[in-house]
């Protein structure tokens, strides 16, 4: 019984990516930057800390994505569409957080790259 329930908590969860991979756009290009910046990061062979700490900013980044769509979307379900100023601020606040954190893993990509192409030029 317990292994069925997780079983269906994992299924949900996949759902939930897939769903969000086909419907948002901005996903898709979160999803299109971290393999950009993975195949580079194996190109360049940088290190394993460096290597941790770009999955990490991208692993923060698409749960933010994702966290930010499941706001987004009880929000207009329970709004009905019907504009409403706290409607607003929630999703605001939600792509805030997207924001942060894509600033983030922008910073950590500059940090990491940066040092490796100076590493290679001397």
């Amino acid at each position: 019984m317990k292994n069925e329930n997780i079983r269906k908590s994992f299924i949900c969860a996949f759902s939930g990516i897939v769903e969000t991979i086909k419907n948002e756009r901005n996903f898709k290009i979160h999803i299109l930057a971290a393999i950009c910046a993975l195949g580079l990061a194996i190109f360049l062979k940088i290190s394993v800390i460096e290597f941790i700490c770009l999955l990490f900013s991208i692993t923060m980044v698409l749960s933010a994505e994702l966290l930010n769509t499941a706001i987004e979307a009880a929000v207009d379900m329970f709004t009905g569409g019907r504009f409403n100023p706290l409607a607003k601020a929630a999703k605001d606040a939600a792509a805030g957080a997207v924001l942060i954190t894509s600033l983030n893993a922008v910073a950590v990509g500059v940090a990491v790259f940066f040092k490796k192409l100076i590493d290679l030029i001397m």
